[in-house]
């Protein structure tokens, strides 16, 4: 493995109109030292870990024999490039996915393909420490489980990890899978008809994801429900429509909506960014033309400090060379910036997600172009305030709650909305730890740091809980008073699957009156966070 130093090799900062204030920094030609990583493609996700580096894979590159079978590789924020495991033979090799950060401060990703001696060369899963301890989890079986998995695992509120293949079990198109931290796979979908992009996990508890296009099918996004259901919300109808071949990961937006992007197809069969409720309700919210304003996004969006979504095409803009931009929910584009023929005589093409540090500045890969057209490393910035990272968005009171950042030490308070954590760990400069208070509101994370507050990027939602009631009967119009944790910001109270006034809330405790029309059951607490259902049952008399 090698450290290597990364030269600023060239910098651009632009002026034109509607871009002022981003600025371009090309850290890394690929392929200027042996042993680099090479030609970065989609889906190719960065994780960021506990100490605050960056860290991704390549299918190609790398020490391994010839083709030169892949890496996984670190990124630090100031620009060292450290290759962290070679695929040196074909037990595991060209892992296009990309890397997931663990709850155990791992890394979790996938390769397209690798066997050992019963699975025939279907692709593996694999997780990997940042120093480098790496593990073959899975291999995939084409007569079982399916193949080709291409986009990294997720980790689900649940603690186990989701996925999907290019192919399911027996050589049909796309599959998704469970698997426990500990490498036992599960198949939840054998089919979805076409080559599966990633999947999310939505504040609902859902899985989300799209199907690209194949045959005469245009692509498809999906919903998995955590018992299994499967749901096509939306089938693309390609050129001149809605849009053709989904390939990015789908995202969801702090206004709580899905946003992603179509490779193809639209007006101008150039691409599209689309919106989709939770229920399934579809806009394309952007048009790409034929060049001017990029085309082709195969990678997905991401969602910056700012509100904004920033994404990246692999072709057009002002050289056809691929742009990098970012939109509004309503579909106001601005391009931030435009390849330029000086990255090497074959398109820059970038097809990975940005992915936005908590120090505030965006980074990715561009697919091919660069000195000796292996591709390049690059970082955004747009002016944007450090900020935490939660690695889980969602918990109960007294759970402990990781977050990245950077500045941590010397932290003196957090806060879950507008509850201070009962507890807080600051492990390192870069990770730290909290408990969920009793008192914990669902809302942004605040860590107070010596050089400002640090604010989380996404809302931690608070789990409500039901610890008992009193009194545990009553007639209709009585007064029972529910006790918990995470209950604040409490919209609806049900006795039985009965609407009830709720008469007064905090974080511990809410009393409601037993509604005309009740019925003896479970009572039933909605909130910010999610619903919690009582254990015991609530006897009308």
């Amino acid at each position: 493995m090698k450290n290597l130093r990364l030269p600023t090799l060239a910098m651009f900062v632009l002026v034109l109109a509607g871009t002022a204030h981003a600025q371009f920094s090309l850290l890394y030609n690929l392929g200027t030292n042996a042993g680099d990583p090479t030609l970065p493609t989609w889906v190719g996700n960065f994780a960021l870990g506990r100490d605050g580096n960056l860290y991704s894979t390549s299918p190609t590159g790398g020490s391994g024999a010839y083709p030169y079978e892949g890496t996984v590789f670190q990124l630090t924020p100031a620009g060292t490039l450290k290759v962290l495991h070679n695929f040196t033979d074909d037990t595991a090799y060209s892992p296009q996915s990309g890397l997931t950060l663990g709850t155990d401060g791992n890394l979790y990703g996938s390769t397209a393909a690798g066997f050992n001696a019963n699975n025939g060369n279907a692709g593996t899963i694999f997780r990997i420490s940042t120093s480098g301890a790496f593990k073959v989890l899975h291999y995939f079986n084409t007569n079982i489980d399916g193949e080709e998995p291409l986009a990294p695992p997720i980790q689900g509120s649940d603690g186990n990890f989701y996925g999907t293949t290019g192919y399911g079990k027996g050589g049909v198109f796309g599959s998704v899978y469970k698997m426990t931290p500990t490498g036992t796979l599960t198949p939840l979908i054998a089919n979805l008809g076409g080559h599966a992009a990633g999947i999310m996990q939505a504040t609902d508890g859902n899985l989300y994801g799209t199907v690209r296009a194949v045959n005469s099918k245009s692509g498809a996004i999906f919903r998995i429900t955590p018992g299994g259901k499967y749901t096509v919300l939306h089938n693309f109808a390609g050129y001149p429509n809605d849009g053709y071949d989904p390939a990015g990961t789908i995202i969801q937006a702090s206004d709580g909506n899905l946003y992603g992007t179509t490779s193809s197809g639209g007006t101008n069969n150039s691409g599209t960014i689309y919106k989709m409720t939770l229920a399934g309700a579809y806009k394309v919210i952007f048009n790409f033309p034929p060049i001017a304003d990029g085309r082709n996004p195969f990678a997905g969006l991401t969602q910056g400090t700012d509100g904004y979504l920033y994404g990246a095409t692999c072709h057009g803009g002002t050289t056809d060379h691929g742009v990098l931009f970012r939109v509004t929910y309503a579909g106001t584009f601005s391009l931030r910036y435009n390849f330029p023929n000086s990255t090497g005589n074959s398109t820059a093409c970038p097809q990975v997600a940005l992915f936005q540090h908590t120090n505030g500045i965006f980074f990715g890969d561009i697919y091919e172009g660069g000195t000796h057209a292996d591709g390049g490393l690059y970082s955004l910035k747009e002016g944007l305030q450090p900020f935490v990272a939660l690695v889980t968005t969602s918990g109960k009171a007294g759970q402990t709650i990781e977050i990245l950042g950077n500045g941590l030490t010397g932290a003196t308070s957090v806060k879950f909305g507008t509850g201070p954590a009962a507890s807080f760990n600051v492990v390192s400069d870069t990770y730290m730890t909290a408990v969920v208070p009793a008192t914990g509101t669902t809302g942004t994370v605040t860590v107070a740091a010596p050089s400002g507050n640090r604010v989380s990027s996404k809302e931690f939602r608070v789990l409500p809980v039901i610890s008992g009631f009193s009194p545990t009967s009553g007639k209709v119009g009585s007064s029972v008073t529910i006790t918990g944790t995470g209950l604040s910001q409490a919209s609806q109270v049900t006795f039985g699957g009965v609407n009830a006034t709720i008469t007064a809330d905090s974080a511990t405790k809410v009393t409601a009156t037993v509604p005309i029309g009740a019925i003896t059951g479970k009572i039933t607490i909605t909130t910010a966070g999610g619903t919690a259902t009582s254990a015991a049952t609530f006897t009308v008399i």
